[in-house]
C-alpha cells in the first residue's frame, strides 16, 4: 500500500477537503453527497482522482 506522508499528505489532505467542499457545494442527491463523501475520505488519493473525473461539481454562482 502506498503511504503519502511529508508536504505530499499535507497536499493530498487540502486536495480532499476541496474535494468534500465541492461535492457538499453540489446540486446532486444526499445519497450521491454521503458515497461520494465515504469515497473520499476512506480512499484519498483513489477517491480524489475519481472525484475529479467524475464527481459532482459545486454550484458556480455569477457575480
Amino acid at each position: 500500500m502506498m503511504e503519502l506522508t511529508g508536504i505530499g499528505g499535507f497536499i493530498l489532505l487540502i486536495l480532499d477537503l476541496w474535494a468534500l467542499i465541492s461535492v457538499i457545494g453540489s446540486s446532486v442527491s444526499t445519497g450521491k453527497k454521503v458515497l461520494w463523501a465515504l469515497l473520499i475520505i476512506l480512499l484519498p488519493l483513489l477517491g480524489f482522482i475519481l472525484w475529479l473525473i467524475l464527481g459532482p461539481r459545486a454550484n458556480k454562482q455569477s457575480v
